[in-house]
């Protein structure tokens, strides 16, 4: 599709307390202002908290909340003659994974009233047991692309 080369992807360093890529990806996304530390502290005390509820990984429920939230399909304003069409398109794995981390995060802040940090927390539970905000931003995403799967020959 592109003409020009595309850059290489960076290598992102492991989290330094559980060792894994997408916890630390999960940190950059959260983060705001360049304020790393900030964005640990709230990803790390959601952690912790979840940890403390479950007694599961709290790896293992950010990689279930992240998989249960990635959209598999999602739709694309095309123009044909004068008209916009909302055309369905299937979305690629890693663009998949950072649209999920991005609605974790509006969820997060949309939830009110709590700490950041627990709002994480309940946020990711209710992700990883197929529920919540962010689930609902997903089939609300689906519903959309099957609406208009009659434009799906407007492939983009």
């Amino acid at each position: 599709m592109s003409r020009r080369r595309s850059p290489a992807k960076r290598k992102i360093t492991p989290d330094p307390r559980y060792g894994s890529e997408r916890a630390s990806k999960f940190i950059n996304v959260i983060m705001t202002r360049g304020k790393k530390s900030v964005a640990e502290r709230i990803v790390y005390g959601a952690m912790g908290e979840i940890s403390e509820k479950t007694g599961r990984n709290p790896v293992e429920v950010l990689e279930e909340a992240i998989e249960k939230v990635r959209p598999q399909v999602e739709v694309k304003s095309r123009r044909v003659g004068g008209a916009n069409y909302q055309v369905p398109v299937e979305v690629r794995y890693e663009r998949g994974v950072a649209l999920a981390m991005r609605w974790l995060r509006v969820a997060m802040r949309a939830g009110r009233g709590k700490s950041t940090s627990r709002n994480l927390a309940n946020e990711l539970l209710d992700a990883s047991a197929g529920r919540g905000t962010a689930v609902k931003k997903r089939e609300d995403t689906h519903k959309m692309a099957a609406a208009n799967r009659a434009f799906s020959h407007f492939r983009i």
